[in-house]
Order: C-alpha cells, then sequence, then structure tokens
C-alpha cells in the first residue's frame, strides 16, 4: 500500500462543454415543504396574502390548507435545478414562459426535471458561453406545479473544448394554474377585512406605476436561506473562492441568489397588488438587471400594463404587470430626481407578471 493515499479532486455540477441538447436531468433530492420551510421564506419577504398566512381564510376559499406563495414554490423548484445546470454559472440571464399549476402546501413533496434546449458560445469571452433550458416541478401525485425555460451564463471547463451544436424545442408541459371553484353560498365577505381594501380588480387601472413603500435589507443571512434550499452554486457561499480570482466574478463578492431578489419583490408588492390574488398564472419574461449583494436595500414597483377578464371566470380579473425591483448605492455628489442626494437608483430585477385577482362584487361587497 502506498504511504501516501490516493487523491481524487472532485468537480460537480456540469461545465458549458458537458450540455448537449436533448439532454434531460432528472434532479436528485428533491424537496418536500416542511412548516419550517414555509414559514422563513414566507415571513421573510413579508409576503402578505392570507393564503399564505391563515388557515381557516384558504380553507375558507377552497384550499386544503396555507398556499405557498409564488416565490417560495419557485425557489423550491428552481434550486433543485443548480447543481446540475449552474453550478458553475456565472449569471442567471432571463426567465422564460414561467407557468403555474397546482397549488402547493405544507406536506407536499417537489421533484424537479429539466432538459437541455441549446448551447451556445459567448461572443466575447471564450471562457463563457449560455445554456438554455426547461423545467419542470411535480408534486408527489404527478401533477405539474410549474414550468419554465432559463437563461444561464455558464464557465467552460476547457477554454479549448467544443460545445454540443444543435438545438431542441421545449416539450409542451400543460400547466394551467388550478383555481377553486367560485362558491356564491360561501361568506367570503365576512373574512374580506383579512385582506387589502385597494386591491380587488376593479381598484386597478392600467398605466399606473404603484411604488410599494416597504423595503428589506438583506444581510449575510442570505448565505444560510440559500442553503435551506439545497442551491450550492459556489457564487454565492464560497467567498474564498472568489478571493482567488476576484476579476472572474461579478463585484468581487458573494452575490446573492437571484431567487432572493424574485421573492422579495412579489412579497414587499403583495399588499398592493397581490393581497386579493387567487394565484399568480404566469410570467412571460423576467431577468436580473444587477446583482444584490449583503447589505443592499431591496426595494419593488409594480406598472399596471393592462387588465382583462379571467377566461371562465365572472368573479376574477387577469391582471398584466411589470414587476421593477431596484436598490440605491452611494454615489458621491450624485443628484438625481429618483434618489436622494448622494444616492443613485440601480435597476436590479424586471418581472413580466400576470395574476389572478379577485373582483370585489363577488368577494367584499
Amino acid at each position: 500500500m502506498a504511504d501516501s493515499p490516493r487523491v481524487i479532486r472532485k468537480l460537480t455540477g456540469n461545465f458549458l462543454e458537458d450540455f448537449r441538447p436533448g439532454q434531460v436531468f432528472r434532479h436528485k433530492g428533491g424537496k418536500t415543504v416542511t412548516g419550517g420551510l414555509f414559514t422563513t421564506f414566507t415571513e421573510f419577504a413579508m409576503t402578505s396574502n392570507p393564503l399564505a398566512k391563515n388557515a381557516r381564510y384558504a380553507r375558507a376559499y377552497g384550499f386544503e390548507g396555507l398556499v405557498c406563495p409564488p416565490g417560495l414554490t419557485m425557489l423550491i423548484a428552481f434550486s433543485q435545478t443548480v447543481e446540475d445546470v449552474s453550478e458553475n454559472a456565472r449569471a442567471n440571464l432571463e426567465y422564460i414562459d414561467m407557468r403555474f399549476g397546482a397549488p402547493l402546501y405544507v406536506g407536499d413533496t417537489v421533484e424537479v426535471e429539466t432538459k437541455a434546449l441549446n448551447v451556445r458560445p459567448s461572443s466575447s469571452r471564450p471562457n463563457l458561453g449560455i445554456v438554455h433550458v426547461q423545467s419542470t416541478a411535480r408534486k408527489d401525485d404527478g401533477s405539474v406545479v410549474m414550468t419554465w425555460q432559463r437563461k444561464v451564463q455558464v464557465y467552460k471547463r476547457d477554454q479549448k473544448a467544443e460545445l454540443h451544436a444543435g438545438e431542441v424545442e421545449p416539450d409542451p408541459v400543460e400547466c394551467e394554474l388550478w383555481l377553486p371553484a367560485y362558491d356564491a353560498s360561501a361568506p367570503y365577505a365576512e373574512l374580506a377585512h383579512l385582506s387589502s381594501r385597494d386591491s380587488y380588480f376593479e381598484d386597478f387601472e392600467p398605466n399606473t406605476l404603484i411604488e410599494h413603500s416597504r423595503g428589506r435589507t438583506v444581510t449575510d443571512e442570505h448565505i444560510q436561506m440559500t442553503a435551506i434550499l439545497d442551491n450550492t452554486s459556489q457564487v454565492h457561499c464560497n467567498q474564498y473562492m472568489i478571493d482567488l480570482d476576484p476579476r472572474q466574478y461579478v463585484g468581487g463578492q458573494l452575490i446573492i441568489f437571484g431567487g432572493i431578489p424574485f421573492t422579495l419583490c412579489l412579497g414587499l408588492s403583495s399588499p398592493d397588488v397581490g393581497d386579493n390574488a387567487l394565484g399568480d398564472v404566469r410570467y412571460a419574461t423576467g431577468r436580473h438587471t444587477a446583482p444584490l449583494f449583503a447589505g443592499d436595500t431591496v426595494f419593488a414597483a409594480t406598472l399596471v400594463r393592462g387588465k382583462r377578464d379571467y377566461p371562465g371566470r365572472d368573479d376574477l380579473g387577469l391582471l398584466e404587470t411589470m414587476l421593477l425591483g431596484h436598490k440605491f448605492v452611494r454615489e458621491q455628489g450624485a443628484a438625481h430626481d429618483d434618489a436622494p442626494p448622494g444616492w443613485k437608483r440601480v435597476a436590479i430585477f424586471e418581472l413580466e407578471r400576470e395574476i389572478a385577482v379577485k373582483r370585489r362584487s363577488h368577494y367584499a361587497d
């Protein structure tokens, strides 16, 4: 036997040259929604919709119990894809066609599968490229919780490696938001005091920008929260790796997992936009426009772009919005109309969002 042990230096996750169009990943682990997980992220995001706060209210509306808000559903599903898809990523570039289906409750288990659609090199950086994937999350009963596509900027392991060429179409995944039936005899009006009085469908006017009043500072707690979700991407938790080559990484410091500003913006908008929603239907596209670091404070605004009838439901309307996240950064001598003196406003997130919202005529009058 040798005097010194055999050394194996493992590389986890996939690099750009490992992806092949048509390749399918059945992600390991899965995730059961515990009460602790539900409470941690619902409270952190300042979610106010009583469907996620008040079990009596949720059951009165026809749900089995407290309903995971869309941001938490996204965090649980998205994080399962990280080890295979974005463990070695520089940045998440875009969310595409994110649709919600079955409601998610405490006790449900979510498992996710991802299909690689396209791989292409960066036009300016030989050590990077873009991977386009489609992911679908299902509950333990087989129902689809959500499905989405995303584009990720991923590092190469070997700059000279050839990429797998080609492109495949996304799978046609059936995913329609499940909604409880309207019950004309139910005592909805008796529960109306538990949600905001001015966030029914009738209250919104297109071409209105709603500046949400609350903010949330993110500290290094983001490292623990990312770990709770089983997100293993090293750019969120391994400062030593970044310090070895800070120019290779955005900002030369840990980047907060994009799902955190994503769900924070949803939560901060909740009292004004989502309090009387029965669910989020679809996010056509979304992107992070600037990184978030420990110590930054997240703010949000919602642009109401349009409204229309919800198909087949007289009691609901479909609200078309753009959710906008921003932070403020110190800038010596700065004078901007949209920021206090000495500060500048930096856009960090945008999301095209469609929401199923209750009509006051059916639920409060």
